[in-house]
């Protein structure tokens, strides 16, 4: 969506706080032995006290409130029974809707003890994201999002998954511009606009550069021994740096 007045930006911000204090709380409550249906049964009660609804399942009728993946799963991860252990890499995607405005946010933590490569790998997507927020003003090429998620990729010696990437979003979950990329395209000659609403989420990973669905017929799995972490902001794109709508409520 594109921001047409005020109205449009509280209803962003608003459902942005919803989702990343569920984020927050879903990351910080994970500990071994925790099955990912009990950390995302945790989500669902916070959406639902918060008012909103889980999008993937209003939009897709996905099989749980919030995306969890573990260790080779990369995103979209469907809670079960699955449960996690001390180094598991762990991503929590959230999305949800409220009052007809759309956030998506997502993190990724190691339950511990971390090893220097899982600690890296979160740290490089971090920053990877970082980098690609400050890339994303009015009448900046959208590949420079992905050019700025690229050079940090290779600096700290990590792949990128390239069949992810980051979408336009506000009334729905899913809108124009879809497709913006973890990566450089030269071809890509689209610029981003003020009032625009996106979501950015870098990719990293140890060994894929794309995923598979798995036979769930959801999760989106990398090769065998991969890892990869995911960080995500759903930002209004200004003239200058972009309102970000997702961060932790010690960052506002």
């Amino acid at each position: 969506m594109t921001i047409g007045n005020q109205a449009d930006i509280d209803g962003v911000m608003q459902i942005g706080g919803v989702v990343a204090a569920v984020r927050d709380a879903m990351l910080a409550a994970i500990e071994p032995g925790m099955t990912t249906l009990e950390l995302d049964q945790l989500g669902g009660g916070l959406l639902e006290e918060a008012g909103a609804r889980s999008a993937p399942k209003v939009t897709y009728e996905f099989p749980g409130f919030t995306c969890i993946s573990v260790n080779e799963e990369a995103a979209h991860g469907i809670p079960g029974s699955r449960i996690m252990s001390a180094g598991d890499v762990v991503n929590v995607d959230v999305s949800a809707e409220l009052n007809g405005y759309f956030a998506d946010t997502g993190a990724t933590m190691v339950v511990p003890p971390i090893s220097h490569t899982k600690a890296r790998l979160c740290h490089a997507t971090r920053v990877a994201l970082d980098s690609a927020l400050a890339e994303a003003t009015a009448g900046v090429p959208i590949n420079r999002i992905g050019k700025a998620i690229q050079t940090v990729a290779k600096k700290h010696r990590f792949k990128i998954i390239r069949n992810l990437a980051g979408h336009g979003l506000g009334r729905s979950l899913h809108e124009e511009p879809e497709g913006i990329l973890g990566f450089y395209d030269r071809n890509d000659r689209r610029t981003l606009r003020a009032g625009q609403v996106i979501a950015v989420e870098p990719f990293l990973s140890t060994k894929s550069t794309e995923v598979e669905t798995g036979d769930d017929g959801w999760t989106l799995i990398g090769v065998t021994g991969n890892l990869s972490a995911q960080y995500e902001h759903t930002v209004i794109i200004t003239h200058g740096a972009p309102m970000i709508a997702t961060l932790s409520a010690a960052s506002r």
